[in-house]
């Protein structure tokens, strides 16, 4: 069998790696190969002055900010290396139809793993809106690594409306679960249905809208789930439509059709507007938060360590309906016995503990069974919450962020702040 590509480095010790014409690569021991032929090289790249780009001035103005991940790069023919492509001329040749949706400004906020993003970088991004908001811009598209891209999604939302007030436009995250040198890639309809929303759909409300995560609907091509920044998770590592609302609707479908990109609004009620935010909320870089996952190993000193560390708060991922390891029925472990009463001092003294649920779908519902009932009594707030734990991740960071005590987190949590925990939920 004969296979003709771009002849890369090595994938592994003893192999031959190439990039095939369609994109994929492919990799043979030594031992496989018979002979090599080299056929051509590619020629250096130069570097050339960009022309200025035509763009249609009556189209909405779009800013594209980039943080990383594989939708804004480009194959490096020369190396076969993915490297990040992000001038206005480069993205509208690479996705031609965007040309006809919107007016285009790239900005390179950096480009990294998105599991390395910190609050800090939720903080840039935040700052990125506001000054493409302050420059125009009718929307704004967030490219972004799809690994935490739904936690970003959240810090968005709560950034700009987590008073309850909304940004002066469209906030949209979209990523790519295929990187774009292959056959299977998902990049271009994600970024048409994510430049369209942000340059056509309806302004938002501040109330589930106030940022939108915007990937593919299904394995297939055609259709995108508009979905909600503060109530969406990431549930699959490599599907191409890895992302689904939790307790919610879409809100919308972008579909990709012969004519170009449409929207089909979803059947959620629609809310009032809420008042423009003439800034966003920025999050206290210094706040830490320590989490614990509640199984059999769970003890007392990992969380003893944080609380001597002086965290800001403790985040249990309870199990069920949002329980805790702190009963002893049988007297054979007194572990439990021993975390129980150190999470009760704690709150006692001030501290802020919260239980979200394991399960990801469904309520914190600590009314129930007496365990539950019991955590409240210690002071371990969480009960009634329905979004997902790395949004309530998010919404305690902000409340922490407000700088206002224990019983206004408590407080805070409680509420729906800006539609995490909806009165209409798929609890």
């Amino acid at each position: 069998v004969e296979h003709t590509g771009l002849a890369l480095p090595p994938a592994g010790p003893k192999l031959v790696t190439l990039k095939l014409v369609n994109g994929y690569n492919i990799s043979f021991p030594h031992s496989y190969v018979e002979s090599v032929e080299e056929i051509d090289e590619v020629p250096a790249a130069e570097e050339e002055a960009e022309p200025d780009i035509e763009q249609d001035d009556s189209l909405p103005l779009v800013h594209l900010l980039h943080t990383g991940g594989t939708i804004a790069s480009k194959v490096d023919y020369r190396t076969g290396a993915v490297s990040a492509r992000f001038t206005p001329n480069e993205l509208l040749d690479a996705v031609p139809e965007l040309r006809s949706i919107a007016r285009i400004r790239a900005v390179n906020l950096g480009s990294m793993w998105s599991d390395d993003i910190r609050p800090r970088h939720w903080n840039r991004m935040l700052q990125a809106t506001s000054e493409a908001f302050a420059e125009g811009a009718a929307g704004v598209v967030i490219t972004h690594g799809t690994d935490t891209l739904h936690i970003s999604a959240a810090a968005m939302s709560y950034g700009w409306a987590g008073r309850g007030g909304r940004p002066p436009g469209r906030i949209v995250l979209t990523g790519s679960q295929r990187s774009p040198d292959r056959g299977s890639s998902d990049a271009a309809e994600n970024l048409i249905s994510a430049v369209h929303w942000a340059a056509n759909g309806p302004e938002p409300t501040g109330y589930r809208d106030s940022s939108v995560v915007v990937l593919h609907a299904g394995s297939s091509d055609g259709s995108c789930s508009v979905l909600p920044g503060c109530a969406t998770r990431k549930y699959h590592s490599s599907r191409r439509d890895a992302f689904k609302p939790i307790n919610q609707e879409p809100i919308a479908h972008v579909k990709i059709g012969p004519d170009g990109p449409s929207i089909e609004m979803g059947d959620a009620v629609g809310f009032d507007a809420r008042p423009e935010a003439i800034s966003p909320m920025m999050f206290d870089e210094s706040t830490r938060i320590a989490q614990f996952i509640a199984d059999a190993h769970l003890h007392s000193d990992l969380v003893e360590a944080a609380i001597d560390a002086d965290y800001d708060a403790l985040l249990f991922h309870g199990t069920g309906l949002g329980h805790l390891p702190i009963a002893d029925p049988q007297d054979d472990s007194p572990e439990n016995t021993r975390l129980r009463i150190m999470l009760a001092d704690h709150c006692a003294a001030g501290g802020v503990v919260v239980v979200v649920t394991q399960t990801i779908h469904g309520p914190v519902h600590m009314d129930v069974y007496d365990k539950g009932r019991d955590q409240q009594e210690m002071g371990i707030i969480g009960h009634g919450s329905l979004c997902p734990p790395s949004s309530a991740l998010v919404k305690l960071h902000h409340l922490l962020s407000r700088d206002e005590g224990r019983d206004a987190v408590a407080e805070g949590w409680e509420s729906d702040l800006l539609g995490e925990n909806p009165p209409d939920a798929l609890s």
